[in-house]
């Protein structure tokens, strides 16, 4: 078991770690819109969403894995009537490539962020001999 901390990222404030990769998967831990000074950033739904998902990006990059290996995301958002939105930025980023996924309406996420995302990863092919 191999714990991720990517250096571009700002060290997590609780008790876990952004990814863990075992056994060829990588699972990526909630991702809200953080920047990198560890600032959430409470913008628009869409920004907010790029954010999570460069993120996420930045975490697959770090343990092996890119966003065209992802098997599974959880989408939390805090607003439901925001999917549209949400989804639209979702599409963008993952292209063709399209993740099973699930969307969970919430509550208020802390900071009062709109959503959170995390997801399940393969490692990239060309990673695991490494």
């Amino acid at each position: 078991m191999k714990k991720i901390y990517p250096s571009s990222l700002p060290y997590p404030k609780g008790h876990y770690s952004p990814a863990i990769v075992h056994q060829q998967t990588v699972y990526v831990a909630g991702q809200l819109p953080i920047d990198e000074n560890g600032i959430p950033q409470l913008d628009s739904i869409e920004a907010q969403t790029e954010l999570c998902l460069q993120n996420l990006e930045t975490i697959l990059l770090a343990a092996g894995s890119d966003r065209n290996h992802v098997l599974k995301v959880g989408i939390f958002v805090s607003d439901i009537s925001t999917w549209p939105k949400v989804n639209e930025v979702y599409a963008r980023f993952f292209g063709e490539h399209r993740p099973a996924r699930m969307v969970i309406p919430c509550n208020t996420l802390n900071y009062g962020c709109g959503i959170e995302l995390d997801c399940v990863a393969a490692v990239a092919e060309t990673s695991m001999g490494a």
